[in-house]
């Protein structure tokens, strides 16, 4: 395994412009709920004070993502944006329920009103910000291409005639439809466990979603390596909620930002990704504290 480092390229962003230039969805979801964001008059979402009257945040997380967004062996979601699910409702003073969300179905989610936050590995595009508005970044990410050791992806040039497995709606599906390698054949999953299944099986070549991710994937699965580590650009990972709702993106932003003082995101990585990722990655390369990107 290659030891795991990002250039730091990004300059500091401040809430008020994360949520001008960064919000929102896109993909197959995406074009299934224009409908419902036309309507300027409909107001779906809940307010900071309406939240806190009914007593429960909703919150949109992955149950099959690990080690970001999973169910436990015994029922339980765990994983390093859970943990940030559980802080802002604490914080909030209101009870927490998780809501299992696809990536194909993250903005659909928030304009229809069935979460009021989605915390689920959401990758930071100018096309989802047409969509749903981001809150201050937590994680950075890119790209990265996981496959067998038998027969590993190492290069851009491995992947021409082969078969790639991607996750609908994810920066990945988006990646390899507007970049055409010659005779690449996309293998599309709805569901994070079904694209590493058909690798498994060998119903693909390879598969490529956050680098955070298959990085991780590759240490628990003897047999797979991670040959391209960071593709495409190097991209943050934010909270979304639903166009408008200026209220909860505000308290977002305040609550990411005063957790810096006490290093809430590297604790966060501690607990839930260190054990994963060993000493082979850098948790500084990873972890974005108080929304400031280095």
């Amino acid at each position: 395994m290659k030891k795991f480092g990002f250039k730091k390229i990004l300059a500091a962003l401040s809430a008020a412009a994360i949520a001008v230039s960064f919000t929102a969805c896109g993909s197959k979801a995406d074009t299934n709920t224009d409908a419902a964001s036309t309507d300027s008059n409909a107001k779906v979402y809940r307010t900071v004070d309406e939240i806190k009257e009914s007593g429960t945040l909703k919150i949109g997380v992955f149950s099959d993502k690990n080690p970001f967004g999973y169910v436990d062996n015994n029922g339980e979601y765990q994983g390093y944006d859970v943990y940030f699910a559980k802080r802002l409702a604490q914080d909030l003073g209101t009870e927490l329920e998780l809501v299992s969300v696809e990536a194909a179905n993250r903005a659909e989610y928030l304009i229809t009103g069935k979460v009021d936050i989605i915390l689920a590995n959401f990758t930071v595009t100018e096309e989802r910000a047409e969509k749903v508005d981001f809150a201050l970044p937590y994680m950075k990410v890119a790209l990265g291409v996981v496959s067998p050791e038998s027969a590993p992806i190492n290069s851009e040039a491995d992947l021409e005639n082969k078969k790639l497995i991607v996750v609908k709606g994810t920066t990945a599906e988006q990646f390899f439809t507007e970049n055409q390698y010659n005779g690449l054949e996309l293998v599309k999953f709805d569901e994070y466990n079904e694209a590493y299944s058909a690798l498994q099986d060998g119903r693909g070549d390879a598969f490529s979603t956050d680098n955070t991710e298959v990085l991780a994937w590759a240490m628990q699965n003897p047999g797979f390596t991670v040959g391209i580590e960071s593709l495409g650009s190097l991209d943050t990972i934010a909270p979304a909620v639903t166009k408008g709702n200026d209220t909860l993106l505000t308290y977002i932003n305040d609550e990411i930002t005063s957790l810096a003082d006490e290093n809430f995101f590297h604790n966060d990585y501690d607990a839930t990704l260190a054990d994963v990722y060993g000493p082979a990655v850098d948790k500084e390369n990873l972890v974005v504290e108080g929304g400031i990107v280095e």
